[in-house]
């Protein structure tokens, strides 16, 4: 699946990197590569536990296998 993210740097210079398809997964980095690294993991981490509670997989019900949401960046897992 593809899933746009948003990239944005906080005050501290983090890099902050969030799924809004996919409500509460969020990550950051301290570098841009880091963090939609580590959003990657998340996003994984954040699918495996809807799928246990037996959820959708993202909070969009038209959801299909490309999520055009509100990203700069998109991210493909796997």
């Amino acid at each position: 699946m593809k899933f746009n993210v948003t990239l944005d740097r906080d005050e501290d210079g983090v890099w902050i990197v969030e799924c809004p398809s996919i409500p509460g997964c969020v990550s950051q980095g301290q570098t841009r590569e880091e963090a939609l690294e580590n959003i990657k993991d998340a996003i994984a981490a954040c699918l495996e536990v809807r799928a246990e509670l037996g959820l959708s997989a993202t909070s969009d019900k038209s959801a299909n296998s490309i999520l055009e949401l509100c990203g700069k960046v998109s991210t493909k897992l796997g």
